[in-house]
């Protein structure tokens, strides 16, 4: 955090704070919508280009590979978070013991940066161990047949060698982020998404190599994103210092009390993504048994859609977390509760506009992907009406669990994304077999107004409770 926030404990509700918030949320908004372009852009070439069977062919690819993204995100939101709130620790300290102090915490900032390199390495080579033992398999599961699991096959195996890279290419930003370089972070999404178009169009249009082509394109935007991120951080130890850390080369090293600490707090961010892959997953199956591929082509779209949407409330909530996490760690709640008062807002806000917009516009939205199968357009037209019109509220879930990641309460964070995912399943298994394949539609926005009843009473109660000995215990025994 830059020092004018140090403003914000005399004056919280004043304009400081609002532009503190939009610092940090509109370049993370930003990264977000770009990296939701790698998807949504293989989409519109493959819609276009390969038609229904294409669409569900990587739609029931895609759960697989965002398993491994999400990895990435557990990863750099854990270990982002800790060096935001060791950051708002040593101003504190400095402020209250020292004002005059100059030390930084290099040796802890040395150790989080080098387990978050470490724990990525070691998942990419299990990871691409999983893909290739237990990749098909995975999407026999899903219900693929025929020629739409042959191009998802294919789509999935370009990633078995550079699992690493989609790990990294996702955690990379959130730590540049976190190292006050909200702009830097975003540039490098922009430029991978950037490669991701250009190359989508080289290979699925002129070389007609179809889910493999838009593998391939995905794999080097991404291989792009992870090297400049390296390069960044490299740069702390170089004449040419672009990132703002103090890196101590003798602790660089691997620590496991923080491995373990830097998975609780990002753990919550992965079971977003687990359950998201699984959702999917589950989605597929159910639409291939009480419909067919157009059924899971207009799922891809509908969730294409619907990523728009999640990816700018995620970049939201991950916009408020470094403020939230600074404020937590300089002890002022009061901040906490006008911050998270704010991004939950604008982040019900986009999604009621976002889901006005789709029904009011809908063939024209559907037409990027798609405009020659009438059949797909009029039951992705329905998946529209039934599938998003609760679109708004699982928005603030996930901002729900990124602010309990901030404050350090991995545990409720990781409970509400669990339960996010598992109050799903009996809906989902009870409303097809009464209603048929409206009742899978149906399934998850019923269960987003459950969950949602439940999880807005619990912030409200949190960020309206005194938490100074919770922020005081938390600052006393962090090293």
């Amino acid at each position: 955090m830059q020092a004018e926030d140090l403003k914000l404990a005399s004056s919280p509700s004043g304009t400081t704070l609002n532009r503190t918030f939009w610092r940090y949320a509109i370049p993370s908004v930003a990264a977000m919508l770009v990296n939701g372009l790698y998807q949504i852009v293989d989409g519109i070439f493959i819609g276009q280009y390969v038609g229904h069977e294409g669409l569900a062919g990587i739609n029931m690819a895609w759960p697989i590979i965002y398993i491994f993204a999400g990895i990435g995100l557990m990863i750099g939101m854990g270990s982002g978070s800790l060096l935001s709130i060791n950051r708002g620790k040593d101003k504190l300290t400095k402020t209250i013991n020292n004002p005059d102090s100059d030390s930084t915490n290099s040796d802890s900032i040395s150790r989080t940066i080098a387990t978050a390199l470490l724990l990525i390495l070691g998942f990419g080579l299990m990871g691409s161990w999983f893909l290739s033992n237990y990749g098909t398999e995975l999407l026999l599961i899903q219900g693929g047949v025929n020629n739409s699991l042959y191009q998802a096959d294919q789509y999935i195996t370009p990633f078995i060698w550079t699992v690493s890279f989609t790990i990294l290419a996702a955690a990379i930003p959130i730590l540049i982020r976190n190292d006050e370089s909200p702009n830097i972070a975003t540039g490098l999404m922009v430029m991978g998404a950037c490669l991701n178009i250009l190359l989508d169009y080289i290979f699925i249009v002129r070389l007609d190599m179809a889910l493999q082509g838009a593998a391939i394109a995905t794999v080097a935007a991404q291989m792009s994103v992870a090297f400049c991120g390296v390069i960044y951080f490299l740069s702390a130890v170089t004449k040419f210092k672009f990132s703002k850390l103090t890196i101590n080369p003798k602790s660089f090293r691997f620590d496991s009390r923080l491995a373990k600490q830097i998975l609780l707090l990002g753990a919550s961010s992965f079971v977003m993504y687990l359950y998201t892959s699984f959702v999917f997953a589950l989605h597929n199956r159910l639409f291939m048994e009480y419909g067919d591929s157009i059924n899971v082509g207009a799922f891809a779209i509908v969730g294409y859609l619907m990523v728009l949407y999640y990816f700018v409330a995620e970049g939201l909530g991950e916009g408020m977390q470094p403020p939230v996490s600074y404020f937590f760690g300089a002890n002022q709640p009061e901040n906490i509760k006008k911050m998270v008062i704010l991004a939950t807002k604008v982040t019900i806000t986009a999604g009621v506009a976002w889901v006005a917009i789709l029904n009011l516009f809908p063939h024209s939205i559907i037409e990027l992907f798609n405009s020659d199968d009438p059949l797909l357009l009029q039951e992705t037209v329905t998946g529209i009406q039934l599938h998003l019109f609760a679109m708004f509220l699982d928005g603030f879930i996930v901002l729900a669990i990124m602010y309990f990641m901030a404050v350090n309460q991995g545990g409720r964070s990781l409970g509400i994304s669990i339960g996010n995912m598992m109050i799903q399943l009996p809906f989902l298994y009870f409303l097809p077999k009464i209603i048929g394949l409206n009742g899978v539609w149906l399934a998850m926005p019923i269960s987003n107004v459950v969950m949602f009843l439940i999880v807005a009473p619990m912030v409200w109660h949190h960020i309206n409770t005194n938490r100074q000995d919770e922020i005081s215990e938390c600052l006393g025994t962090r090293n």
